[in-house]
């Protein structure tokens, strides 16, 4: 059997209670940091003027050629540290995105939710 496919979050959504520790799961952000000797990227985003961090580990994707300032879509395993409240992206795909218009990326993922959350409640209303 297949694993489930991995859910799109905002990188604002990743440290909330809404992404459970070992979930795959999609996001984005513009590449700000790499630390090979650590094999791991920061990704940033803004939302509502905050600036949110996501870390990812690159491990699995290895060896990794960053474009620093540019635009990626991560795929990959969530891991939660219990007593820091960090969330770590496990990447599986990195792939650079740049040129991407993020603002229509958002609203793709909005109306693919809003499609979903119909869907389900169709379906449990027969």
């Amino acid at each position: 059997m297949l694993p489930a496919a991995a859910v799109f979050h905002f990188p604002w959504e990743i440290s909330s209670d809404l992404v459970k520790d070992g979930a795959s799961i999609r996001t984005f952000g513009r590449l700000t940091n790499y630390l090979p000797e650590e094999s791991k990227a920061i990704l940033t985003s803004h939302h509502a003027s905050v600036q949110y961090q996501v870390s990812i580990q690159t491990t699995f994707i290895e060896p990794f050629d960053p474009i620093i300032g540019a635009q990626y879509i991560v795929l990959g395993e969530i891991e939660k540290s219990e007593g820091e409240g960090e969330a770590i992206v496990h990447a599986r795909v990195f792939n650079c995105v740049d040129g991407v218009d993020v603002a229509l990326l958002q609203k793709a993922v909005n109306e693919q939710r809003k499609f979903f959350r119909e869907r389900n409640d169709e379906a449990g209303a027969r």
